[in-house]
């Protein structure tokens, strides 16, 4: 059975969705970016029905701001209260649950790992990381360096810039991207990896190979030393949207809810 459910933050009214199941094991769903609860392409509303029929119940929730919740949007750093909020929402209406996993992508992933403890959340499953603060339009560094060092390794590329077919505005602006480290936001990648390894045995990180935000996790997660149990899908798609992806993402959550 789906149940909508609204409960206060703040003076603020937030509104989520319970797919009720016998499980006592919970995951609870918290969105990145501005997307609401139902998921890219309703993705997460899918997986939620999915997970439910099989025993599992699920959580998902908008913060302040965004779908159907009232409020300012202040963005995933300011989004502790909403967990909090929806953890306690969880817990209340799915009194036989013992266990929470939270899961998160992008900045909800972000989120989770900076708060998911704090909210009481037992385990963590964070998709793409976002651990960058971008103030142009451009990639993150790492993600423009781990393209253009498979670009020299095929020689179709030099060809195609030997002919002018590389628009060299871009290739400058990106070459300045990847020469400086001042447009990366360092205390939000160092909070955010130490975040992660607090976790310890807790954490699964979910990436996709070829994901602009995942390779700037996997370049910040290098530097800071940190190796999660960390599950990669062969896509690009940000949001798992590919063919094949919701079926890898969902065995990466069974996985993990299992532990």
């Amino acid at each position: 059975m789906r149940r909508l459910i609204a409960f206060d933050c703040a003076d603020e009214t937030l509104v989520g969705t319970l797919d009720e199941a016998a499980g006592v094991t919970g995951l609870l769903i918290i969105s990145g970016g501005n997307e609401i609860r139902a998921g890219a392409h309703r993705g997460m509303a899918l997986m939620a029905a999915r997970l439910a029929s099989e025993g599992t119940p699920v959580f998902r929730y908008d913060r302040r701001g965004v779908g159907d919740s009232t409020g300012p949007n202040t963005g995933y750093e300011d989004a502790r209260d909403d967990l909090i909020a929806a953890v306690d929402t969880f817990r209340a209406n799915a009194p036989k649950v013992t266990r929470i996993v939270g899961f998160g992508n992008c900045d909800g992933a972000t989120t989770l790992a900076l708060f998911g403890r704090a909210a009481g959340i037992d385990a963590g499953i964070l998709a793409n990381p976002w651990v960058v603060e971008t103030t142009d339009a451009l990639p993150p560094p790492a993600a423009i360096r781990a393209r253009y060092a498979a670009k020299l390794r095929d020689p179709r590329e030099w060809w195609r810039l030997a002919r002018g077919d590389v628009s060299m505005v871009k290739l400058i602006s990106g070459l300045r991207r990847i020469s400086t480290k001042a447009n990366e936001d360092q205390s939000l990648s160092e909070r955010a990896a130490r975040a992660i390894a607090g976790w310890s045995d807790d954490a699964t990180v979910v990436l996709a190979k070829d994901d602009a935000t995942a390779l700037a996790y996997v370049d910040a997660a290098r530097r800071a030393n940190i190796a999660p149990r960390t599950i990669t899908i062969d896509t690009a798609s940000h949001s798992f949207a590919r063919s094949g992806d919701a079926a890898s993402l969902e065995a990466a959550i069974l996985d993990a809810l299992s532990r």
